[in-house]
């Protein structure tokens, strides 16, 4: 089933048990508000399927796996009211994949910004090329990584997720990534990544789903209140948006990427 957006679609298909959500967008792959919300729907609905066993969460092009929040939208918003309902667009991912009773692998394909890095660290198991660099960069546009932090410092620890998120302007290598705990598995190339990825769906395949549901409670424990924490960081992120200083910095990334 394929889902066309404005510039952008979102692509889904089950077989043996595999179901596969790809999500693209032109723009690295940055996510609008439509774009979030029918992730997050899919993921629920899947979770919901008797004949999913597994999911596995990829986007499209050659590009990054995700480069977090379109700043397209980002600009448009004009009151705290919109910024809360586009931020709670990736808390409501984040909470879709934790509460999915079934393993999420993702497929870390090119190098995660922001929102990109919240994702790879809501899957169960993120599997990446050498490739797939790492940045939090909110802090470089005034508004922090708010509602994908507690997901992030959840995956990496306090530490590693300070690194990242004061040091918003440069890159982390996949290695390091792999070492803080975000990404599972790291290969030297794409194929070598898919085969990986289809040798594990394979394997958790034949797994109980009592026994995975059960046990992806107790991986997530201590995040039940995250439903409104995560509202209440999306509230944050909402409001700073707003500011001038973001408002500014937006418009100077705009016209470099033209």
């Amino acid at each position: 089933m394929k889902y066309e957006f404005s510039s952008g679609y979102i692509e889904t298909n089950l077989q043996e048990g595999v179901f596969q959500l790809e999500f693209f967008h032109e723009q690295s792959n940055s996510l609008p508000s439509q774009i979030l919300e029918k992730i997050a729907a899919e993921i629920e609905n899947a979770g919901k399927q008797k004949d999913v066993h597994v999911l596995v969460l990829r986007s499209g092009g050659e590009k990054a796996f995700c480069a977090g929040a379109s700043f397209g939208e980002l600009s448009s918003i004009k009151n705290e009211a919109e910024g809360l309902h586009f931020f709670k667009g990736f808390a409501n991912i984040i909470n879709a994949l934790r509460l999915c009773p079934k393993f999420v692998i993702g497929r870390i394909h090119e190098k995660c910004v922001g929102g990109g890095v919240g994702l790879a660290a809501a899957c169960d198991y993120a599997i990446a090329v050498q490739s797939a660099s790492v940045k939090l960069s909110e802090l470089a546009i005034g508004i922090g990584a708010f509602v994908i932090g507690p997901v992030v410092e959840r995956r990496i620890g306090n530490a590693a997720f300070m690194q990242l998120c004061i040091d918003a302007g440069n890159w982390r290598s996949a290695a390091w990534a792999q070492q803080k705990g975000l990404f599972a598995e790291v290969h030297e190339s794409a194929a070598a990544m898919d085969a990986s990825i289809s040798k594990l769906s394979r394997q958790l395949v034949t797994y109980s789903p009592d026994a995975v549901s059960a046990i992806k409670k107790i991986f997530w424990e201590g995040t039940e209140n995250w439903e409104s924490l995560l509202t209440e960081r999306a509230a944050i992120s909402g409001k700073l948006v707003l500011s001038d200083f973001t408002r500014e910095a937006i418009e100077r990334f705009k016209k470099a990427r033209k």
